[in-house]
């Protein structure tokens, strides 16, 4: 079978090399018995190559099953690959054949491998390496002459480090590795999908297909698809059965397609790693840091009270400049004159004596204690010492307001 035989089959559309390559591979592979493992993301179509090389391999005319390991409760999946003896567990009312069994001769399917269980992968491991099973509830070792093939839109190494998938299990399955490329990686076939799955809609609403303007062949090929082919199949069906005109142009198109306007560059962010800090450390870190704030801020507006220019700190100022104009993302060019015009209509404050307010004489107290203790001392004032209404005004139970009361020595 070539290539092009493959596609018309299988209903591949596509002429991207990429593509070509994946197929080639594949039928390669068909009359050998070697495991092959499958990777690309999600909606790229994995599913076919598996139905290539069982239908070009010397097991053709024996069973395939396809199973969705991930749609398999953690509970039943190894009942459901390797059967079960009756009364092996509950519900267990007769002795049941898994699919090893089942297909003996033939060749399975494995899609989402990654999401088996470590248990279950021990016992597939058993299978690759010996072709022997265990049913569940028996001791009874069965032989197997199935060829796996298995697919995963997991980056597997990535789970073997973080513990959720056995290496050995990997290099077992992954003796001939096929990878199928997203679509965004095969920009000259989305114009063809689209006209393929136009047609088909078409026919089934017994409406005339959909046609796109060169706009929108543009915007459609510099669309990113996210969800690959299975996005673009949803995309077309929307369109054809939503909008009365057949042609479609670049705006009516944008419509359909999430986040169209939206630029997609890489982007780097630095972020502090906290993964090991507590929520107390957090917390601390934060009041800390605004503490440093209102420290500046006192110093700025004690030189402004003075009319000192001696007593300017320009590094302070620097630092709550993001804070004093936050619409102005750049820094101030002359910090001193900059700092004179922001606060030049700023009018001083006085005391009850008439007397200039210096904010240096004042360190207002951060402590939660300190905050807790005067919320209750005015609410207990408000309520003339009636415990049970100051509770219900602080939001706290009697109780812990009694408590309050005693360890804050408020009697």
């Amino acid at each position: 079978m070539t290539i092009q035989q493959a596609k018309q089959r299988f209903g591949i559309i596509g002429i991207s090399p990429i593509l070509d390559r994946a197929i080639e591979t594949a039928l390669r592979v068909a009359p050998t018995d070697l495991s092959v493992l499958i990777t690309g993301e999600s909606g790229v179509g994995k599913e076919r190559m598996p139905q290539i090389i069982h239908h070009n391999s010397t097991r053709k005319h024996n069973g395939y099953i396809a199973v969705n390991c991930g749609a398999i409760p953690e509970g039943t999946i190894d009942s459901e690959l390797f059967g079960h003896e009756k009364g092996s567990f509950t519900g267990a009312h007769e002795t049941r054949k898994g699919y090893f069994e089942v297909a003996d001769g033939g060749t399975i399917f494995l899609d989402e491998v990654a999401e088996l269980p470590i248990s279950t992968q021990v016992r597939l491991l058993r299978v690759l390496e010996s072709g022997e099973f265990l049913k569940v509830g028996s001791s009874k070792s069965q032989k197997t002459d199935v060829r796996i093939v298995a697919a995963t839109n997991i980056n597997i190494p990535e789970a073997i480090k973080k513990g959720k998938f056995r290496e050995d299990l990997y290099y077992r399955l992954n003796t001939v590795p096929i990878h199928l490329p997203p679509l965004r990686e095969r920009k000259e076939d989305v114009h063809l999908l689209f006209r393929k799955f136009a047609a088909d809609f078409g026919e089934k609403y017994r409406m005339p297909p959909v046609r796109l303007s060169p706009d929108a062949v543009a915007m459609l090929e510099s669309y990113r698809w996210p969800g690959n082919i299975r996005q673009l199949k949803n995309v077309t069906e929307q369109v054809s059965v939503i909008e009365s005109e057949r042609d479609i142009n670049g705006p009516k198109l944008a419509v359909y397609l999430p986040d169209s306007q939206t630029s997609k560059l890489p982007m780097v962010i630095e972020k502090e790693n906290q993964s090991d800090l507590s929520e107390r450390e957090i917390l601390y870190k934060i009041i800390f840091e605004m503490r440093n704030e209102v420290q500046d801020l006192k110093k700025l507006v004690s030189g402004m009270i003075r009319n000192d220019d001696s007593s300017f700190d320009e590094a302070a100022y620097k630092r709550l400049y993001p804070v004093i104009n936050p619409s102005n993302e750049s820094s101030p060019a002359t910090s001193k004159e900059t700092y004179d015009f922001e606060i030049s209509r700023a009018e001083p404050v006085y005391d009850q004596d008439d007397a200039i307010y210096d904010p240096e004489v004042v360190e207002e107290s951060l402590s939660i204690e300190e905050k807790e203790k005067e919320l209750i001392k005015k609410a207990l004032d408000k309520h003339r010492g009636r415990r049970k209404n100051a509770a219900q005004e602080l939001g706290i139970s009697e109780r812990t307001l009694y408590r309050k009361i005693k360890e804050y020595e408020l009697n």
